[in-house]
Order: C-alpha cells, then sequence, then structure tokens
C-alpha cells in the first residue's frame, strides 16, 4: 500500500508525467491533491499507472476526477520540448499545473515523482515547500494518481491523433503511443519523422541511418 501523505496535516500536491521518453507527441504532466476526508475507498488501489491495466487505468482515472479536491492536467506539444528540451518542458508543465490548482485551492506541501524540480511560488510569491522522491509513484498516493491522469489523458489524445491522421497507422503510434518500439524505428528510416515527432530527439533526425 503507498502513503497516504508525507505529513499529516499538510495539503500535498502530487506531480507526475506521461510521455517524457517517446519519440513524438506531447509530454503530459498531471498534478492531484487527494481529500484525506473522503470515504469513497477505490475498488482498485491507487499505484502507480504502469503497474496497471488500461481498464483499471480509466477506473482510477474517473475516481481521482470525481473524488480529488482539485487536479490539473496539462499538456507541453512537441515543438516546445525541441525548444527548450524534455526536462525543462516537464518542468514547465509541472508549474502549469501548480498555477492551475493553486486558482482553487492553496497547499503547502509539493511531491514530486524524480530527483529534480525547480522552486515554486504561490500567489504571494512565497516558494511552497518541494520534495523530490525517486520512485514517487510507487511511494504516495497523490504521485500515483497524477501519474493516473497524464497516462490515460496522453493515452486518448494519441488515439485521437491516430484516428485524425492515418500517416501515423505506418509508425504503430496507437499501440506503442509514440516509444521507440521495433516498428516505430523501421518507419522512421522508411519515411522519416512527421511533424508530430521530437526533432531534437536522435532518432527523429531528418537523416537516420541503418544503426538507429
Amino acid at each position: 500500500m503507498l502513503e497516504p501523505f508525507l505529513k499529516e496535516g499538510k495539503v500535498e500536491v502530487g506531480l507526475d508525467e506521461a510521455g517524457r521518453g517517446c519519440l513524438m507527441g506531447p509530454v503530459c504532466v498531471a498534478g492531484v491533491i487527494l481529500d484525506p476526508k473522503c470515504t469513497d475507498v477505490p475498488k482498485y488501489p491507487l499505484k502507480d499507472s504502469k503497474k496497471c491495466s488500461p481498464k483499471i487505468r480509466e477506473y482510477l482515472c474517473e475516481y481521482i476526477e470525481k473524488h480529488a479536491l482539485s487536479y490539473s492536467v496539462q499538456f507541453v506539444k512537441e515543438g516546445e520540448i525541441d525548444e527548450i528540451n524534455i526536462l525543462q518542458a516537464t518542468m514547465k508543465g509541472m508549474h502549469r499545473c501548480l498555477d492551475d490548482i493553486q486558482e482553487k485551492v492553496s497547499f503547502d506541501t509539493i511531491l514530486v515523482d524524480g530527483t529534480y524540480f525547480p522552486y515554486y511560488t504561490d500567489k504571494n510569491f512565497e516558494v511552497v515547500d518541494h520534495v523530490c522522491v525517486k520512485g514517487g509513484d510507487n511511494t504516495y498516493q497523490s504521485i500515483a494518481a497524477a501519474s493516473i491522469l497524464a497516462k490515460v489523458y496522453r493515452d486518448r489524445y494519441i488515439v485521437k491523433l491516430v484516428s485524425e491522421d492515418s500517416s501515423l497507422e505506418a509508425y504503430d503510434i496507437v499501440n506503442n503511443k509514440g516509444y521507440g518500439t521495433k516498428k516505430h524505428m523501421e518507419a522512421l528510416r522508411e519515411h522519416g519523422p512527421t511533424q508530430y515527432h521530437r526533432l531534437s530527439f536522435k532518432p527523429c533526425q531528418k537523416k537516420l541511418s541503418n544503426e538507429c
């Protein structure tokens, strides 16, 4: 079982992302403040999105949306990723989530999945305490909840994108969700990158060698 909070009595927002290692499409970032007073227990426990089946992720996503005190999901598109790099794009998405959430709910602690986070200031320009947690989506419920929202929202985006642009079928994007699988890499060699690929990522650069 994951920990419900880092410190009792604090309003904690968990942050996580999905799609950071993909070759195409946006990185999706989510922030979640769970309600400590919620008595409606989900039939499946909150856990890292990678450990949930798609069906369970969808169920938990709906549960989180219904019962969280607040949440936000933000996309940072491939063009912005290429411009500022994937790490900074992810951090920018996290700050956007926090900006959105603090318009609705005040919080005093930020729990971040990972090892790096640039400090965040609230409306009064006060630095909010944050804690970076390696493997945080396997440690705290709020981070796990954020990982679920980020994964579900990004997967929905990718499925919709493929349905609207049939050229992506050659890259098997609906199945690999933009990760560098064998079929995806073969299609990159044969067809080159699309408008949705991250051109700053080496496998997506215009001239691909057979070693890619």
